[in-house]
């Protein structure tokens, strides 16, 4: 099943800066992770935005769950998530 994610971040301005870089890294890092394993397809930044746009492959809805509450930065999100499905005009192979 794919997902369109957005993701917003919002980290409190008196966070210490030293927390605010570790939690970035470890995002970092299982983003990287999910991305290799192709969980996380696509990963789109918002211009001038702390933000994103995203788009998940995963087995359900209670699986995307699991993984965003994963996320280091999660506490700190707005999410949005909409399921997609392929469009019949599609051209595209891969896009289920």
């Amino acid at each position: 099943m794919l997902f369109h994610v957005k993701m917003t971040v919002n980290l409190p301005v008196d966070m210490a800066p030293e927390k605010a870089a570790k939690l970035k890294a470890d995002e970092k890092e299982l983003a990287l992770q999910l991305q290799t394993q192709g969980t996380w397809r696509h990963l789109w930044r918002i211009a001038g935005r702390y933000a994103n746009y995203s788009i998940f492959d995963v087995d359900s809805v209670q699986e995307l769950h699991d993984l965003l509450v994963q996320l280091p930065l999660f506490p700190y999100m707005a999410i949005e998530v909409e399921p997609l499905c392929r469009h019949p005009s599609s051209i595209r192979e891969d896009d289920r």
